[in-house]
């Protein structure tokens, strides 16, 4: 299995339509439970969705270069990886400041931002470390950060408490060292030393890939992809007791169980879809073959829709508005509105797909 599997593509198709249905709403003040993050400690179905494209970027980053091992050095690709992982960081910054560009507001991390740190760590990772020690790295990195939010004091403030958002390290750091605005304040979800596991999700991406370009028989690749899965969701379990599953603080056993899931859900989409040949996710791989323009056009248009700074009107407020005065539900026509505009994106990315452009950064 080397170069493009359309399972991977689907299930990156997959998980960013659901990255933008929970992304773009018709009215915040009316979302069903289980399209909203968890406040804090906790999992919803939202949580489980950017977790598995970090570790979609990892099975990726394997297909990518295994395939041109001999056709690039290491150094070259190297240097691929970190201008890819630039201008996905320069990417989101964008959709940040876009459409008013106030420079002063400006968000450094971000969804794009994190994306492109693991991209970048998992592609460095992938070239310069021996393969059979990606399992020992994610152990060792995973466990150190369980130590460190557990156990480490924090400075003027004492033993933490994960509990609430506001007594542990990863707060503390963002709050005195996080530059620019933060998405919660004082502290980001997508902060500075929550990257670290989530770069971790990434690299148990690359041991899926690892596995997929391996010399198994199918058979025995998808059995190892499920065991490790079903190992790693028992060990985040473990470690739920004492680091509970957070996606804001990406703790230990959330980046297990996520890891866990997602590897187990890579064999079933590579079993249903590569093996067994179902091939009735055409929209799904529209979107997969075309992720980072799908995500930036519909955070453009987002901005657009969702202020009267270019069309006069908030268009979200408008459709929901109408919607519920001819007597639907608030919530259903908020979810309406996210189903249309996934619509709305996969018309030009459908007519990229049918011309096979494919838009990379």
């Amino acid at each position: 299995m080397n170069g493009r599997l359309l399972s991977i593509d689907v299930l990156r198709g997959m998980t960013l339509i659901f990255m933008i249905i929970v992304n773009q709403p018709g009215s915040w003040d009316n979302v069903y439970a289980p399209l909203l993050h968890a406040q804090w400690n906790g999992l919803t179905p939202t949580d489980y969705i950017f977790p598995n494209f970090l570790f979609i970027v990892g099975v990726s980053i394997v297909l990518s270069l295994n395939n041109r091992k001999n056709e690039l050095s290491k150094n070259k690709a190297l240097k691929k990886i970190i201008w890819r992982a630039f201008k996905i960081y320069i990417v989101g910054l964008f959709l940040w400041i876009f459409p008013s560009f106030d420079l002063g507001n400006i968000r450094w991390t971000g969804v794009l931002q994190r994306i492109s740190f693991v991209f970048m760590f998992c592609g460095i990772i992938y070239l310069f470390v021996n393969k059979k020690y990606f399992m020992y790295l994610s152990f060792i990195t995973l466990i150190a950060y369980w130590f460190i939010m557990v156990y480490i004091p924090i400075p003027g403030i004492g033993q933490p408490d994960l509990s609430v958002p506001e007594l542990n390290l990863a707060h503390y750091i963002d709050k005195n060292y996080l530059p620019g605005v933060m998405w919660q304040g004082t502290w980001d979800p997508e902060g500075i030393l929550t990257t670290i596991p989530s770069i971790i999700t990434g690299v148990f991406g690359l041991i899926a890939g690892s596995i997929l370009v391996s010399n198994l028989n199918i058979k025995d690749k998808l059995i190892k992809l499920f065991c490790i899965g079903l190992i790693l969701v028992f060990v985040g379990d473990f470690f739920s007791w004492s680091f509970p599953v957070n996606k804001n603080l990406w703790s230990t056993s959330y980046a297990f169980l996520m890891g866990g899931m997602s590897f187990m859900l890579t064999a079933g989409f590579i079993y249903l879809i590569d093996v067994s040949g179902y091939k009735k996710f055409k929209m799904s791989q529209v979107f997969g073959t075309n992720s980072i323009f799908t995500y930036v056009l519909a955070g453009i248009l987002s901005s657009i829709f969702y202020s009267d700074i270019i069309l006069g009107i908030e268009i979200n407020t408008v459709f929901v508005d109408s919607l519920v005065e001819i007597g639907f539900y608030p919530k259903l026509a908020s979810l309406l509105y996210a189903l249309v505009y996934v619509v709305i994106i996969y018309i030009p990315a459908h007519y990229l797909f049918k011309k096979k452009i494919f838009i990379k950064l």
